[in-house]
């Protein structure tokens, strides 16, 4: 029987791909809320990104991770689309 150098909390290569898109999505998100013009609106957009973030964090089902990926990029997009039409982009 092989033994795995791997330590037993090493992520499989899904997860870590997954964890990537997560990462990559965070810093979209940070990077389009500093072009919020409003200070008050950027803070209230940086403390909920950062709390959502942090909030599921420990998520571990891998369906409820692509969902809440994909009602993050959807925010995303809205917050990128309103700014555009607010002539910031």
């Amino acid at each position: 029987m092989a033994i795995s150098r791997l330590p037993p909390a090493a992520l499989t290569l899904k997860q870590f791909l997954q964890r990537q898109k997560v990462l990559g999505l965070y810093r979209n998100m940070m990077r389009t809320i500093r072009q919020v013009p409003d200070e008050g609106d950027r803070k209230y957009l940086k403390d909920w990104a950062r709390d959502e973030f942090k909030r599921n964090k420990t998520a571990t089902n891998q369906d409820a991770i692509r969902m809440m990926i994909t009602q993050a990029n959807n925010h995303l997009e809205d917050l990128q689309k309103s700014l555009a039409l607010a002539g910031r982009s």
